[in-house]
């Protein structure tokens, strides 16, 4: 999501056609103490560490899926034996289970590059997987007893799949449901000492309203984790919360937590890859001009690198689906449950705290996070930047090399029904591309001169 800050005029050959929008800021989010941390030991927890400690027995999984020889993370052990987005763990009674880490979903490849910290577009949700869960339970139990250490610890992973998987089902390949994962782990956790409850309380629908993976570098520049700028205190304690997942208690969750400072250091230390293609040096220095007038008073300028100002806007001013800023009223059970639980508690509270808005973010790397919008519904920044030109209903091929260098941005087609779960419909609730209509104003050889210098951030 980019904002345009407006001004009247710009000078000389940079002068803009016709007045940008105000843009109406709610408010600006202050900035909280963080516990700092070990890069390298952070970096080693991340892809090495327990803090998903269910899933699959090691030897089942690769009877099942074979041994992955790319080793893409040049991990040691059994970890090198299987995909960038798991990891092999032994567990508190001495077996070795595989079990899903974070770059399931923050790793991705962007024109053949393969880079930690890049939101993860081509994850497919439009399924319900639980019926591979049952599968994955017939497997175990014609494998291994009930009363065995691999089926112990195959339960939690088990029930807290079977848990997500009927109720985050996406309309489209490529968003993600996190936000329901989390409201879902949330219901079925005693608040106190996080212990597993069967029954969902909470009565939480099929509805699913989507994002799209945010940059992990952004995070060393915001004060709030989350686009709709909730998620404030502690982040390294906001983040273990993807321990929910196989969590077996509080306890349990205080040894986690003592890791994530590391992890979160080990996520700040992260930088935006950097653009190869061909760069025109003078549209550059045109589009710098046009950003540092129309652009940074909520993006931050591009001659301070520290300069950003964590301005939440308003949902009037932003014009963006407005779905994803009201699920923080419509399940107020996950606000008031998270602000009175365990992640809460001092002395490293972390708190979701509603607001009616989205977070201008920063825009380091935007050339490689397409799609935008915090719902991943444009495809290009030509788009993004020329509202009257997006597509309704678009279609991608989600090959990491399928990449647009002039609109910057994934190769689409266009389409009048949506066909298959490779396309896009943007009249779905959630899923809408309207709003932020900044940029509308330019002309189009501004544009592609903003465009241009863009891909240098």
């Amino acid at each position: 999501m980019i904002v345009f800050f407006s001004l009247t005029t710009l000078s000389c050959k940079n002068q803009l056609s016709e007045p940008v929008p105000k843009v109406e800021i709610t408010e600006k989010l202050p900035a909280s103490i963080q516990r700092s941390g070990n890069v390298e030991k952070g970096y080693d927890y991340l892809v090495n560490g327990n803090y998903v400690d269910s899933g699959i027995p090691f030897d089942l999984w690769i009877s099942l899926r074979g041994e992955n020889t790319e080793n893409i993370l040049k991990r040691q052990g059994d970890n090198a034996k299987i995909g960038y987005g798991f990891t092999v763990v032994t567990t508190s009674n001495n077996t070795r289970v595989v079990g899903a880490n974070c770059l399931n979903c923050h790793a991705s490849t962007i024109n053949n590059e393969f880079v930690i910290g890049l939101g993860n577009t081509e994850f497919d949700f439009t399924t319900d997987q639980s019926s591979n869960i049952s599968l994955l339970d017939f497997l175990m139990r014609g494998t291994y007893s009930l009363n065995s250490s691999e089926y112990q610890v195959f339960i939690p992973y088990k029930r807290g799949f079977q848990a997500i998987s009927p109720l985050t089902v996406t309309e489209t390949r490529g968003v993600n449901p996190a936000d329901k994962y989390a409201a879902i782990l949330a219901a079925h956790r005693n608040p106190t000492d996080l212990t597993w409850r069967e029954n969902d309380p909470w009565g939480i629908t099929k509805e699913v309203i989507p994002t799209d993976v945010p940059a992990w570098w952004l995070l060393k520049k915001k004060n709030a984790m989350f686009y709709t700028g909730v998620g404030t205190g502690d982040f390294a304690r906001i983040m273990m919360a993807s321990s929910l997942v196989s969590l077996q208690d509080s306890t349990q969750a205080r040894i986690i937590d003592k890791q994530f400072p590391d992890v979160l250091a080990y996520i700040k230390s992260l930088i935006p890859p950097t653009y190869t293609g061909i760069i025109d040096k003078q549209k550059v220095v045109d589009g710098k001009a046009i950003y540092e007038t129309n652009c940074s008073r909520c993006h931050g300028s591009s001659n301070d690198k520290n300069d950003y100002p964590n301005l939440l806007v308003s949902l009037e001013s932003i014009g963006t689906d407005p779905a994803l800023a009201s699920t923080n009223f419509a399940y107020p059970q996950l606000l008031n449950w998270y602000n009175n639980s365990w992640f809460s508690k001092e002395p490293f509270a972390a708190k979701l705290v509603a607001k009616n808005g989205y977070i201008a973010p920063p825009l380091d790397g935007i050339w490689a996070t397409a799609p935008y919008l915090h719902n991943g519904s444009v495809p290009t920044l030509e788009d993004l930047l020329n509202s009257s030109v997006r597509p309704k209903i678009w279609k991608r091929t989600f090959k990491p090399d399928d990449y647009n260098t002039k609109k910057v941005g994934w190769n689409y087609s266009i389409s009048t029904t949506k066909t298959d779960n490779q396309t896009y419909d943007t009249s779905i609730k959630g899923y809408g591309n309207q709003g932020h209509i900044y940029g509308d104003k330019l002309s189009s050889s501004e544009r592609m001169a903003l465009i241009e210098f863009l891909k240098t951030l």
